[in-house]
């Protein structure tokens, strides 16, 4: 019978994995698009596949993007900027040059005011026509346009371009105006020796790109999308018809306006219905298939919440850039989704992802079947050259292969479709070089996701298992004896993980590590003990029992100051499982019979190894240490020890969580014997020949 605490926990845990679902399900409703989905697939260039298609509504037939981008240029072309007109600058000009010729008096010269009224006259007709800072060929915004529109206060006027004037040919105008005039009053010549033209020349007209952007604008939201319209009844194409150019736009139309008509009304509900229907049945699949073949993972919140996360970020990424015009669904690297899924979980839980979450966004994607079929096969591809993580030059690898992959199936796409290459579309490539590309940034990722998750990856493990690392050198120096000890049991444990299947890296990392706690109290351990030096001498056997059993402890707690991850914690609290201090355990029950024994006080905490490479860790660590302790190192001596001590585990039920098989227990006893025997160079003992 359960108690009311385990009930509670057990409810709690399936209220989180329905929620987790469920976070999932509403999160991807709302991201994936609500519009109606066209029932047709169509190729340009391709045979139409499907029966004959009539219009089944008046539509309007809309304009290719061709057409459209031909049309802005035109507009473009012939668009004519506008400028705006600075009034103010002629009045300041003409002050000015009152201020200038005020010296001169016009008692002495009466022409004065003739001569000021003619500059002022000739200044106002020169700022009328428009000065510019450069002539009007040497402006980008002006190349190719004939006139242009000038802005003066609340009026709007077209103007010629050939009619502006430049500061430079303004100034030329204008000192020839001075020169004709001072030869009309040669009187003041004398007086206006030190008179510049230039002085009074500055630009009136100034670019207004707001302006001209804004109206642009809106002379382009007036052009016609539309070019005809389709009456209802009206044929469209025939099965078996090629889906040529005209036919083409047609069918683009009536998606256009079918997925418009459908989206209105009650049409709208039922498509709601639909798509959540959809999103439910892949995130059924994704749950059997996590409770049939991965429990573990079903099990573990953590992992649960992350792979659910991950798959939604990738969907809601893929529609982000799919809804931009400019960017193609392509370029969304989503082969790193099954990396990141296989770096922390398994390669087949990364296919399986990628499938679902291929599915979920190729149903909104254009050409479904083809991009399904190109981004699971190049997922596919990331997790088989991405099998070992462990050195830059993989993923770079992995990115190479990936491209390789979309070009080799995009190919044959195209050849199996067109028939010839010279269609081919070779802007595709770019985006599969960006998609390829983009799979370099699975590296910081898989920081990031390790920080904020706590999962571990093989470069993790591999920096981990570097004997430098602070807390193995001060096992090896502290504890020198345990850390060769150590060292021969990662080295063993790789072994049995490389033939029976498992992670090499995990193990050599939490077999490096199992014995931390022995560096508190090294002496008590007969691997680090000096001859004749043994501290159990002078004390009983419990208590020597618990300063042996107190390692794991001391481990655990070292292992959490020194922000060790947990999968490694876990090859130093289950090495030992439940098992007991067996040395002091029998000796206490020799010499004293008759004294009550609590069991418990001899037995590890545990406990029991969850995974292959703890468990392996377990058995290497207890044969090892015993192997040592051998007087006569011979092969069936060696062989009966292994046998008897792995049976003994079984028996103990200390394998009963692992998920060890015992065709893996029979390979683990075969490594380990043939390893023994090299280790302390055991030979066969050859039989006598019989004398005569």
């Amino acid at each position: 019978m359960k108690t009311l605490k385990e009930k509670v926990l057990s409810y709690s845990k399936i209220i989180l994995r329905v929620v987790i679902f469920a976070t999932a399900a509403f999160v991807l409703y709302m991201v994936l698009p609500s519009e109606p989905k066209f029932k047709f697939e169509y190729q340009k260039g391709a045979p139409w596949k499907h029966e004959n298609l009539v219009a089944p509504f008046d539509f309007a037939i809309l304009k290719s993007a061709t057409d459209l981008e031909a049309e802005r240029k035109e507009l473009l072309r012939s668009f004519s900027p506008y400028f705006v007109m600075d009034s103010i600058t002629l009045n300041n000009i003409l002050s000015e040059l009152q201020k200038d010729l005020q010296q001169i008096s016009e008692d002495d010269y009466p022409e004065k005011s003739s001569f000021i009224s003619e500059l002022s006259g000739e200044l106002a007709l020169l700022y009328a026509q428009g000065i510019m800072t450069s002539s009007p060929e040497s402006l980008d915004i002006l190349r190719d346009k004939s006139d242009i529109y000038v802005i003066t206060g609340n009026l709007v006027g077209k103007v010629s371009t050939a009619d502006l004037l430049s500061e430079k040919s303004a100034y030329n105008l204008f000192r020839e105006k001075v020169t004709r005039t001072r030869e009309k009053y040669s009187a003041l010549s004398r007086a206006l020796n030190g008179f510049d033209p230039g002085k009074y020349i500055r630009s009136n007209l100034r670019y207004d790109e707001n302006y001209s952007r804004t109206e642009l604008q809106r002379m382009e939201s007036g052009l016609s999308t539309a070019r005809g319209m389709v009456q209802s009844g009206e044929r469209i194409i025939l099965e078996g018809e090629i889906v040529d150019e005209t036919r083409f736009q047609l069918l683009e139309s009536l998606k256009w306006a079918y997925e418009k008509k459908r989206g209105e009304g009650i049409n709208s509900q039922l498509i709601s219905i639909g798509k959540l229907t959809l999103i439910l049945v892949f995130l059924a699949l994704l749950f059997f298939y996590l409770y049939i073949y991965k429990p573990n993972i079903l099990e573990d919140s953590r992992k649960l919440t992350f792979l659910m996360l991950w798959l939604v970020f990738v969907v809601f990424v893929a529609q982000a850039v799919n809804s931009y015009e400019n960017l193609h669904i392509y370029m969304v690297p989503l082969a790193i989704l099954p990396v990141v899924v296989r770096t922390f979980y398994d390669p087949r839980t990364a296919i399986f992802t990628l499938i679902i979450t291929s599915l979920l966004i190729g149903f909104y994607a254009p050409n479904n079947y083809e991009f399904v079929l190109l981004e699971v096969t190049a997922g596919m591809v990331a997790v088989f050259s991405l099998n070992k993580m462990h050195r830059r030059v993989h993923v770079v690898i992995a990115s190479l292969l990936v491209a390789l992959t979309y070009g080799l199936v995009f190919t044959a796409v195209t050849l199996i479709r067109e028939g010839t290459l010279i269609t081919y579309n070779f802007i595709m490539l770019q985006w599969f070089a960006w998609s390829s590309l983009l799979i370099l940034v699975v590296y910081p990722l898989i920081y990031i996701f390790e920080k904020l998750f706590g999962f571990i990856s093989d470069v993790t493990l591999i920096e981990l298992s570097n004997t430098n690392q602070p807390l193995l050198r001060k096992l090896a120096e502290e504890a020198p004896g345990t850390f060769q000890h150590s060292m021969q049991i990662a080295n063993l444990a790789e072994e049995i993980i490389l033939k029976i299947g498992g992670n090499p890296f995990l193990v050599r990392a939490g077999a490096l590590y199992h014995d931390i706690g022995k560096a508190e109290k090294p002496t008590y351990f007969i691997e680090n003990q000096e001859m004749g030096m043994n501290p159990h001498d002078q004390m009983s056997y419990r208590k020597s029992a618990e300063i042996i059993i107190d390692h794991v402890k001391h481990g655990i707690k070292t292992a959490r100051k020194y922000k060790l991850p947990e999968s490694i914690v876990e090859f130093i609290a289950t090495h030992h499982g439940t098992t007991k201090a067996k040395y002091f355990y029998l000796k206490q029950l020799q010499e004293n019979p008759e004294e009550e024994l609590n069991e418990d006080d001899f037995a590890y905490p545990g406990p029991l190894p969850r995974s292959r490479e703890a468990a392996v860790v377990m058995l290497v660590d207890g044969i090892e240490a015993a192997s040592r302790s051998m007087k006569d190192k011979t092969v069936e001596n060696l062989r009966d020890l292994i046998h008897n001590m792995i049976d003994q585990k079984l028996q103990d039920r200390q394998l009963d969580n692992s998920d060890l098989t015992f065709a893996d227990i029979d390979k683990i006893k075969e490594v380990l014997l043939r390893k023994l025997i090299n280790i302390y160079h055991v030979r066969i003992e050859y039989p006598k020949e019989k004398e005569d």
